[in-house]
């Protein structure tokens, strides 16, 4: 799994009217979140799926040997992060010690491998079913362990509207070998 995690003040996922998927994945890609280019808006029909206030915006991508341990890994990973402020402004509290909610967005984009020519590959991401099924498993993970988590739509187009505090942006994997954007 990959997951990009957002510290946010707010964050609400709308879905395109259709809900079709946004990018085709040969290789059985899981939908898609990404941020709209300044000035966007919403089409007409498009509906709120998920908002929360200040926590993590999670963006979540799924590989083909992912298992629902590694769900739950990643997500006590992402729940008990630091980077939340504490009285004295310092990064030093977790979501449930902040009081901060997580929206999670689905995102397979995060498996795309660049290494060769101009278009992405997204081989590298788990096929539909298994993708949806530990997407899922990640999300009620966080849920018990009492966190608010709002959710986008599984395998939509979206639009994700953030606004980063901080900023501050965290790469994360689990379950699999380094990737060169994670630092640990």
């Amino acid at each position: 799994m990959r997951a990009v995690v957002q510290r946010v003040s707010h964050a609400r996922v709308l879905v395109e009217s259709g809900g079709e998927a946004a990018l085709p994945a040969p290789g059985g890609g899981q939908g898609t979140g990404a941020e709209p280019a300044a000035g966007t808006r919403p089409g007409p029909g498009s509906r709120l799926a998920g908002e929360i206030g200040p926590g993590f915006c999670v963006l979540l991508s799924v590989g083909p040997g992912d298992t629902v341990a590694t769900a739950d890994h990643l997500a006590e990973r992402v729940a008990r992060l630091r980077i939340c402020a504490d009285p004295a402004g310092r990064m030093n509290l977790d979501l449930e010690q902040s009081g901060g909610a997580v929206l999670v967005v689905s995102q397979f984009t995060l498996h795309a491998d660049t290494s060769r020519g101009h278009r992405p590959s997204f081989l590298g991401a788990a096929p539909p079913d298994l993708a949806r099924n530990l997407y899922e498993s990640f999300v009620h993970a966080l849920e018990r362990r009492g966190l608010t988590v709002a959710t986008g739509e599984f395998g939509a187009l979206m639009q994700v509207e953030l606004v980063n505090q901080g900023p501050v942006t965290l790469v994360l994997t689990s379950g699999e070998g380094p990737w060169r954007a994670d630092a640990g």
